[in-house]
């Protein structure tokens, strides 16, 4: 019976749809196991080969758990509010809902076409109202807290007032902003509503501050760091700029050292831990204030080497600091405005990577040195960011080499410090062993000696202190788009007010423009019906704000990352309407066993998400602290590129190999227009590309042969491969197994869909030996030693394979137990039962069909994983090399528990051993039993 594959995929994928095959209970007896893939947001361009990677192994290894008999948890979903969908609305006219929920259509046509076994009935969207109704709740109780240091954790805003009222904030050890000022209990209570509301806002998780953003003109919205790349917005790539805005942060820095300790209790790769570690940049020190000279500024420094303060020859200040224009003196004003300007235009990561450029420029202040009273000239440069410490530094240009090559660059003098060094050509960053000179009372010192001592004299002066610094800094949580969740804020005198729970969600209002207004506000200012009635509590129109009981709303919306930061909680119990999630479900799912998706998320979601989980569990609505427990980055998959190759200043494409020698300009081509020799159909490209359809191509025996090139699989290089022709041609068994078979699941490798023949084979192979021709042919005659040797040896080395995630070469083995099994004529139910048990999390619907026709009535996918029994991979025989005066001459297979005059006997008794010995008697025979035996003669 032939292998009809797309028959078998459409009647299994409809059984499992039908009967909800794999929905997971909250109440089970079993074990519960959480399998969790970073969802996807639904392009318009649907899924290439390389996005089930993830999903394909999350998908294996939650069928696999279901046989070992946990109560498996797999849902997905869809991260809905995008860029996107935004821009296309701006372009068309379409609202963005209606792209959404088209692209969802297309995403779910294709993932159902592959077979995953996902609990479709816990289906999330970021974008549907009653999800984003509870981002905009975990909104508000971030709002409503703030975090005590002492106690090392979220706590309600309630009971800071409580605090102020009694005592007010000179005794407080609590995380606020920088410029927060001390008061009395009789201050507070003294303080109108609004000053109180002022001074909130300080220590709320969530809150307003004017903030240094990247700003894209062009998108007209503010973007995360991971959002840019190479200093252009990684969607468009249009130019970002720093600028300041007044913005919704969230306090993600007073979590700073939790999120560094809890890396240790997690199971992820080091190098995604070290990321995170990289990105929160934990580092000892001191704070440290010099005064500025004819002003009343001082400027805080951050530094990781108070010991070195002696060798202070200039300060350098970011450019965006705030004290930049205030202390900048005249005859330096035009200077320092154009060197801002210019600095704008570049953001933060391109300002780290370039470490070669040195710019910068004097402001004509000069600070005054906390020991010395020497005059520090104070400069600008880009190499120091706002943002990281107090974007100001105290330039050491002889322990510093950024500095130094500052120093030397605009003549300015290093003084030495270290005693027997030379810092002439280069810095000196040495630590241990350093003894400091030059620098009165920590001269003859050693390091740390001398950092003990210079902060105990800062504090004693007021000068200083030791600090912890962290480089991590709190998320922007603002963008001026319209396709995002909408703020449950409204305005009263300038202060935001958070509309109540019941009144949830406030949902996004309709406009005509998705483009930011004429007088620059967000997309959300077009809206004619966004004001809300506190009266009685609803959306009225704009033309009805009064300030007494009707107020403006909020005109931003929250960035892509909210919605994933705690979606993996909502799918424990998606469709509850009264809490986010029960405590039962939560309690019982507890968080993601297994995560897998890409490391490009490291800073960003995986980051986030640890956030909103610690602040959610201190506030008591979770159990636990970290939301993954398990994470594995899957690798890519590459497309293979095809190139035309035209010949610069002409309309005439030259083949691969007459390249040499021209000047050419390489054009990417559609992968569909090559076939399997490289040959492209070169009237194809001509309709494709119209304005070359008058183009020459010299070709090479009549063919035009394209280059090739590996590279990201992208729309944009024409190198995409759809799943569905690879299903529809081969079948999704095929593509699950080829996409594993490619490598080991973390490393990236390039696709080949003609390597797929390969596994397609494989599978027919594997079909053929449950059938005689074209009936299906099972017996229940007991299996021979040799096909249940191959089948427990298979069941050890897949089951050991799934457990270490590498599926690549479980494929294999399964081709070897295959060949084997076909070798030995092997057609025993007490091997191809188990066997159709086994490759099932790998090609289930292959397996469901072979396990439905063994005379199954229940999925494949309640079947009890196969035992690896290792009484049937225990040798009973030895295939002896018998030699003759040390050269091997013939094999022979023997008992291997016979003993050694036994094994002699048998081997002279043997024909082949009477035809070397020609008649005579052997001199000796050598037996090493289990090994050799060897005749000399």
């Amino acid at each position: 019976m032939s292998y009809h594959f797309n028959k078998i995929e459409e009647k299994w994928q409809k059984y499992w749809a039908q009967n909800q095959t794999y929905k997971a209970s909250n109440e089970s007896e079993k074990p519960k196991y959480y399998v969790l893939d970073m969802f996807p947001y639904p392009s318009g361009a649907g899924l290439h080969v390389g996005h089930p990677l993830g999903y394909i192994a999350s998908d294996i290894y939650a069928r696999y758990k279901r046989h070992k008999g946990f109560n498996v948890l797999h849902p997905q979903g869809y991260d809905s509010f995008g860029l996107p969908a935004e821009q296309y609305a701006i372009q068309t006219g379409q609202h963005p809902a209606l792209t959404t929920e088209n692209n969802i259509n297309r995403y779910r046509e294709q993932l159902d076409k592959i077979g995953f076994s996902f609990d479709w009935s816990r289906e999330v969207r970021t974008s549907e109202p009653d999800y984003y109704k509870w981002t905009q709740w975990i909104f508000i109780q971030l709002f409503e807290s703030w975090y005590d240091e002492e106690a090392e954790k979220s706590r309600p805003i309630t009971e800071l007032e409580e605090i102020f009222s009694a005592e007010g904030n000179t005794r407080l050890n609590a995380v606020c902003d920088d410029d927060t000022e001390s008061f009395t209990a009789d201050e507070w209570n003294a303080f109108s509503a609004d000053d109180k509301e002022r001074i909130l806002l300080k220590y709320r998780l969530t809150y307003l501050a004017e903030a240094e953003v990247n700003w894209c003109p062009q998108l007209g919205t503010v973007l995360a760091n991971d959002e840019i790349v190479n200093g252009v917005s990684e969607r468009g790539g249009y130019p970002v700029v720093r600028k300041k805005m007044t913005q919704w942060s969230m306090r993600i820095s007073a979590f700073a050292e939790r999120l560094l300790q809890g890396l240790d209790k997690i199971d992820w790769t080091e190098s995604l831990k070290e990321s995170q570690r990289n990105w929160i940049g934990k580092s000892v020190g001191a704070h440290v204030d010099f005064k500025i000279q004819n002003s009343p500024y001082k400027i805080g420094v951050f530094t990781t080497r108070p010991d070195t303060i002696f060798g202070v020859t200039f300060m350098t200040l970011a450019p965006e600091h705030e004290l930049v224009k205030k202390i900048t003196t005249p005859e330096h004003k035009e200077e320092v405005e154009a060197y801002m300007e210019a600095t704008a235009k570049r953001s933060e990561r391109e300002r780290m990577a370039d470490v070669k450029t040195i710019s910068g420029v004097f402001t004509g202040a000069y600070a005054e040195h906390p020991f010395t009273g020497e005059s520090v000239p104070i400069w600008i440069g880009d190499y120091v960011l706002a943002g990281y410490g107090t974007g100001a530094v105290m330039a050491v240009p002889c322990g510093d080499q950024r500095d130094h090559d500052f120093a030397r660059h605009f003549d300015i003098p290093i003084k030495n410090i270290f005693e027997n060094v030379d810092v002439s050509q280069e810095a000196y960053a040495g630590k241990e062993g350093t003894v400091i000179a030059n620098s009165d009372f920590l001269s003859g010192l050693e390091y740390k000696e001398a950092l003990n001592k210079v902060i105990l004299e800062l504090e004693k002066t007021g000068q200083g202190y030791g600090k912890t610094n962290y480089r991590l800094r709190d998320a922007v949580f603002s963008r001026q788009r319209y396709w995002g969740e909408p703020f449950p804020v409204y305005y009263v005198n300038g202060l935001p007010k958070m509309i109540e729970e019941k009144y949830l969600p406030l949902r996004l209002p309709e406009v005509e423009k998705y483009l930011p207004t004429e007088t620059g506000e967000p997309p959300l200012g077009n809206a004619t019906h966004w004001a809300w009635d506190t009266k009685n509590n609803e959306v009225v129109s704009n033309s009805e704000i009064d300030d007494k009981t009707i107020f403006p709303l909020e005109l931003n919306t929250m960035p892509g990352w909210a919605g994933s930061s705690w979606y993996l909680f909502r799918y424990m119990d998606a469709g509850n309407p009264d809490r986010f999630v029960s405590e039962e479900a939560q309690k019982y799912w507890e968080n993601v066993d297994l995560y897998i998706g890409g490391s490009e998320h490291a800073t960003g979601h995986l980051l986030y998400s640890r956030f909103w989980t610690k602040f959610l569990y201190d506030r008591g609505w979770l159990t636990v602290e970290e939301p993954f427990k398990k994470l594995i980055n899957q690798g890519m998959i590459l497309g293979t590129s095809a190139f035309v190759y035209r010949l610069e200043g002409e309309n005439v494409f030259v083949s691969k190999n007459q390249v040499k020698g021209n000047n050419v300009q390489p054009i990417h081509a559609d992968v569909s227009l090559v076939n399997a020799s490289d040959e492209l159909d070169i009237e194809g490209f001509k309709r494709w590309r119209p304005e070359f359809a008058e183009a020459k191509f010299l070709t090479e025996d009549g063919k035009y042969i394209v280059g090739r090139e590996v590279e990201k699989m992208s729309k944009s290089k024409y190198n995409v491969v759809n799943p569905d022709d690879i299903c529809a041609n081969y079948g999704a068994d095929t593509l699950r197994m080829y996409e594993m078979f490619l490598g080991p699941l973390d490393q990236a490798k390039p696709w080949n869909t003609a390597g797929i023949t390969g596994v397609h084979s494989f599978l027919k192979k594997l079909w053929k030996l449950y059938h005689n021709g074209e009936e299906f042919s099972v017996s229940d005659e007991k299996a021979s030693a040799d096909s249940l040797k191959t089948l427990h040896k298979t069941i050890k080395k897949v089951t050991e394979d799934i457990e270490e995630f590498s599926f690549n070469t479980s494929v294999s083995t399964f081709m070897i137990c295959v060949n084997e099994l076909t070798a030995q004529k092997c057609n025993s139910r007490d091997v191809l039962e188990p066997l159709a048990v086994l490759i099932a999390p790998y090609a289930p619907h292959i397996a469901e069909e072979l396990w439905e026709r063994l005379g199954n009535t229940d999925s494949v996918s309640t079947a009890r994983y196969p035992v690896c029994e290792e009484k049937y991979l225990v040798e009973s025989t030895k295939n002896y090399p018998v030699s003759f005066n040390g050269k091997m001459r013939f094999t022979m297979e023997l008992p291997l528990d016979l003993g050694k005059d036994d094994i002699e006997k048998a081997v002279l008794e043997d024909d082949r051993t009477k035809n070397q010995l020609s008649g005579s008697a052997p001199k000796k025979v050598i037996v090493v039993p289990g090994k050799i035996v060897n005749i000399v003669v």
